[in-house]
């Protein structure tokens, strides 16, 4: 059973590369740059204490690993810049978190792309709108709906764009993990299937390798 495992983490590996040549070129030019200068640096340090030689082959193994995080960061801000501005983005960054939330995607919207994600977690549920400022009015008809269908349960809403009080589309998984839990387990299962009955609006959803490149960095 391991053996698919590993072709799925090769395919994560060969998306991500695909990703960031097209993205982010520059990111192989600066992954060397951190390679060499992690060597040189054992190199002269194992100088300075009379082994360069065993201290610089010690320091391969470092050099690698400095040189794939920075890889990783490179990829990270790919696969945002791959969706960044398409219909749906937010929702595909939502459905990415694979733990701990389960995301709707278009709850609600209108003619001029603004939508509504509605995402539940510990924290409550979490209304995300997405477009213009005026998809607050989305966000308010979409929180006033869950007050009356769920009552007592925490509603919270979060905007993404570039217009005050709003998230940037590669900030949001980090505002949404932000909210103090206030849900137990048992609580938050019962939130769930009281909201199965609640579906989107089947919109489309942009597809691409940002769920899967999205767990390559380690945070």
């Amino acid at each position: 059973m391991a053996e698919p495992e590993k072709q799925g983490q090769m395919a994560v590996l060969r998306d991500a590369f695909g990703l960031v040549r097209r993205e982010k070129p520059v990111a192989y030019v600066w992954c060397g740059i951190v390679f060499v200068i992690v060597l040189i640096g054992g190199y002269f340090g194992g100088k300075g204490l009379g082994h360069p030689l065993y201290f610089g082959i010690l320091s391969i193994p470092l050099a690698l690993l400095a040189a794939f995080f920075t890889f990783t960061r490179f990829a990270n801000r790919a696969a945002f810049s791959s969706i960044e501005g398409q219909t749906g983005a937010g929702a595909s960054v939502l459905m990415s978190i694979r733990k701990g939330f389960t995301t709707t995607p278009a709850v609600n919207a209108d003619r001029y792309q603004n939508m509504v994600h509605r995402t539940v977690g510990r924290a409550g549920i979490i209304i995300v709108g997405e477009g213009a400022p005026s998809v607050r009015n989305l966000v308010n008809d979409e929180k006033k709906k869950i007050e009356r269908f769920i009552p007592g349960v925490p509603v919270h809403e979060l905007f993404i764009g570039d217009y005050e009080g709003a998230v940037p589309l590669r900030k949001l998984q980090k505002a949404v993990k932000k909210f103090p839990k206030k849900l137990s387990k048992a609580q938050l299962r019962e939130v769930r299937n009281r909201l199965k009955g609640v579906g989107g609006m089947n919109m489309p959803i942009p597809k691409g390798p940002l769920p899967k490149g999205a767990k390559i960095p380690k945070r």
